[in-house]
């Protein structure tokens, strides 16, 4: 086995133990491998290891991957922040869209040519300028308008730890608000959170759906 194979197989064990301790199971927790900036022939070497689910950032970058593995079996997720004017172009190659943070990119997926399962993404940092909605109040409005748009099935919600902070403090207010939205919505239950770094503490806290790369795909090729 190459070294990427032997790390899923590493990381895809991990979990399944961390998931078995909390009392949770482990099917029920999707790995999304992030393989921005890496290969193709990496990708497929993880299909063959028995990934399935696989995650971009970047429009420019994943369109020509998803097309290269076109007659593959894999799930599409896009991580990244949405600008409105791709959003459609996005939502014909992508399964789940992780990053839906304002109205112009719901309006967008509005016209799209498929569905698309939609997470809120939460702004867990006191910078308004990253990505997210700020509060509960902010998620439900939004909420209420992904709800109206056949487009999209809301899923859930997402967010990103803050850097420099208790990985565990953030996720539990993810968790608190998972539970208004779900109040809400019933069938939006998904947790989109972790990270190499700190998936354990989104677990902990009722993450679905993990986003590891390093720890999978190694470090980052060195970017011409």
């Amino acid at each position: 086995m190459t070294g990427v194979t032997e790390r899923w197989n590493a990381v895809r064990a991990e979990v399944a133990s961390e998931a078995e301790r909390r009392g949770r199971n482990p099917d029920d927790i999707t790995i999304v491998v992030v393989t921005k900036f890496h290969p193709v022939s990496v990708i497929e070497e993880l299909l063959d290891a028995g990934a399935t689910d696989f995650g971009e950032s970047r429009h420019q970058d994943a369109a020509p991957k998803t097309e290269a593995l076109a007659g593959r079996e894999l799930t599409w997720h896009f991580v990244g922040q949405v600008q409105s004017n791709k959003a459609r172009a996005i939502a014909r190659y992508t399964t789940f869209i992780h990053s839906l943070d304002r109205d112009s990119v719901v309006e967008a997926l509005r016209t799209a040519d498929s569905q698309v399962g939609g997470f809120i993404e939460v702004n867990l940092t006191d910078d308004p300028g990253r990505g997210g909605v700020n509060d509960a109040d902010e998620m439900l409005r939004l909420a209420e308008l992904i709800a109206s748009t056949d487009t999209i099935d809301l899923r859930g919600i997402m967010a990103v730890a803050p850097q420099h902070d208790d990985a565990g403090r953030a996720f539990e207010r993810i968790a608190t608000l998972s539970e208004a939205l779900r109040q809400a919505h019933p069938n939006a239950t998904d947790i989109s959170a972790g990270m190499s770094a700190d998936w354990r503490d989104a677990l902990a806290h009722g993450a679905t759906h993990l986003r590891i790369g390093t720890s999978i795909t190694g470090n980052r090729p060195v970017q011409g």
